[in-house]
């Protein structure tokens, strides 16, 4: 079958020149090569969504991989940032503390 013609035309062209078991065949090999197409596409998008699955998942463990490196920076920055506040709280009250006692 080409582009142009459908299932039918084939099988009534079939007819015409060979006869009904002509025009049988043609429709059981139309039927068939339909079948094979619509088979094989629907392989072809179960590969291909497994395949997206299997590349999600990749994506996603890569994802939480680096929201927990960001955490853990962020933890570590906030850390350093009390420490500064805490050290600057004790050097002026330390300070305050002498001009008090001056």
């Amino acid at each position: 079958m080409t582009d142009r013609t459908t299932l039918l035309q084939e099988v009534g062209q079939a007819f015409r020149d060979n006869g009904l078991t002509a025009a049988v065949t043609a429709l059981i090999g139309g039927f068939i090569a339909l079948l094979a197409a619509v088979t094989r596409r629907a392989f072809t998008n179960d590969a291909m969504l497994a395949r997206l699955d299997r590349e999600l998942l990749i994506e996603r463990d890569r994802v939480d991989r680096q929201r927990a490196e960001d955490r853990k920076a962020d933890a570590d920055r906030l850390e350093r940032m009390e420490g500064d506040i805490r050290a600057m709280r004790n050097l002026m009250f330390e300070a305050f503390q002498r001009r008090r006692d001056d």
